[in-house]
Order: structure tokens, then C-alpha cells, then sequence
């Protein structure tokens, strides 16, 4: 795909694209599709933005993931987790969980009963190639600041305590009503990524940008310069990725193919 030069915001309304197992659902949102016409449901190296729903109780056995970069956001509850190499892990507010499964890589999920319902985003992002080192990032979060974009994760070799390995930042954003902010990153000239685009998503309340509304569970994706501020029509919180459109991508992954 041939990076577009033109400015545009692109507005995806809320998935159709869901699977319901019951005590574990998932609404799936694919950032290539914001675009018209455009062939790949993923957009450059992120592949699939999953957002997931546990309720107390519930596992999800052992099973393998390949070749792509899960990353596990839990804004509120937690999210218990297990795996081959003897690690358990919770995932809650304060920490982000990156997998970076490889070769091969092996775990479970799970809530107990007396945990709260989870509503999570399970991020998948196409490494640069096949077969790399499996492993696992579990780190602390700063705490967010009002009206700033935190700084989530970065690519790999970026001076960042999480990473994935191709060309995606992200961050997450707590947006009081009436307050407006810049995408992340955008219009820094200065900036090894300037030219790169923005897509984002509202994990809750609402915001505008450039005329459009976005609601809960809608997503926008930003192509060229001169990107426009978002404005929160009520109290929101947003998660955001700039990238790399045209960086190198796999696309063997287990789920974010």
C-alpha cells in the first residue's frame, strides 16, 4: 500500500465483527477498515484491536500464540494471567502486559469469582519478522495525568520500558468535558516519526474532531499533516496509536494476522 499524502479523517463506526463464548466476549475493531478501499483489514503493523469482556469466574485455558505482539491494556479490574515459562501475573491499572510471542509463546487468562467484570483492549500488532525471541514485558505505568497522553509503549530500540518490535507507539488519554488535545505526536517536525498516522479509539464518552463525532466503541484514523485537536463532548478516555504505515510486516499471527 502506497502511503496517502492527502489529509483525511477516517471514522469507523462500532465493530460488527464480534465472537460470543458466553462469560467471554470480544468485539474485534480492524484499523484498515476505517479506510475505503483499502485491502488489508489491518493498517501498516497494527493488525487488530480486540476489545475483551471477562466475567468474574472465568478461564481461558492454555494456548499458544505466534509471530505477532499482544499487548494487554486493563483500564479498570484485573486481568490474571499464566504461562510456560512459570510466570503469573496480574494486569490491572497500574501495569501493562506485553507478549511478544515469536516462535511460541503459551498462557492463560483468568478472572476469580470474587474479581470485578473485566473490560479490557487486547492490542495485536504485526512484528517485522517471523520467528523472533519469544518473551514477556510486565511493567509499571506512570500515573495518568489529566488532559496529557501517556506514553503506553514504543518500538523496539526506543528508550521505553515496554516495547513491541515494529513501528508502533501508543498511548492512552483521560479527556475531561470541554477540554481539547492534540494527536499524539502529530506536527513535531523534529520528530523521527513526523509524516506517520494516528488512529484511535474511544474505550468511553465522546469526542470530536475535524466535524465528526466520535462515540464509545468508534475509532478514527488520521492520514497526512496538519491533524486535528480532539475536543471531549463529555468525559472520555481514548487509546491511540501512531505508525508506520509502511513499515515491514509479517502476517503469520495466530489471531492479528
Amino acid at each position: 500500500m502506497e502511503h496517502a499524502s492527502e489529509s483525511a479523517l477516517y471514522k469507523a463506526p462500532v465493530t460488527t465483527a464480534s465472537r460470543d463464548q458466553g462469560a467471554f466476549r470480544t468485539n474485534f475493531n480492524f484499523p484498515g477498515r476505517n479506510r475505503p478501499d483499502h485491502d488489508d483489514h489491518g493498517y501498516g503493523p497494527l493488525s487488530t484491536v480486540v476489545e475483551s469482556f471477562m466475567d468474574p469466574g472465568t478461564l481461558i485455558p492454555m494456548h499458544q500464540h505466534r509471530d505477532e505482539e499482544i499487548v494487554s491494556w486493563v483500564p479498570a479490574g484485573v486481568m490474571r494471567h499464566d504461562d510456560g515459562e512459570g510466570n503469573r501475573l496480574v494486569t490491572d491499572a497500574d501495569r501493562l502486559m506485553i507478549m511478544n510471542a515469536g516462535s511460541g509463546f503459551w498462557h492463560s487468562e483468568e478472572t476469580l469469582a470474587d474479581d470485578p467484570p473485566l473490560r479490557m483492549l487486547q492490542i495485536f500488532v504485526r512484528p517485522r519478522d517471523l520467528g523472533l525471541e519469544p518473551g514477556i514485558q510486565h511493567e509499571p505505568l506512570p500515573d495518568p495525568i489529566a488532559n496529557e497522553w501517556r506514553h503506553l509503549f514504543a518500538p523496539a530500540g526506543a528508550d521505553h520500558p515496554l516495547t513491541v518490535r515494529n513501528a508502533v507507539h501508543c498511548y492512552d488519554l483521560r479527556l475531561d468535558a470541554g477540554e481539547s488535545v492534540g494527536l499524539p505526536g502529530t506536527g513535531d517536525s523534529t520528530d523521527e516519526t513526523d509524516g506517520w498516522d494516528v488512529y484511535f479509539y474511544v474505550f468511553e464518552g465522546a469526542v470530536e474532531a475535524a466535524g465528526q463525532s466520535f462515540d464509545r466503541a468508534e475509532s478514527g484514523l488520521w492520514t497526512g499533516d496538519s491533524a486535528p485537536a480532539l475536543t471531549a463532548t463529555e468525559d472520555a478516555i481514548v487509546v491511540a496509536f501512531r505508525l508506520d504505515p509502511e513499515a515491514p510486516i509479517t502476517r503469520q499471527g495466530t489471531i492479528g494476522r
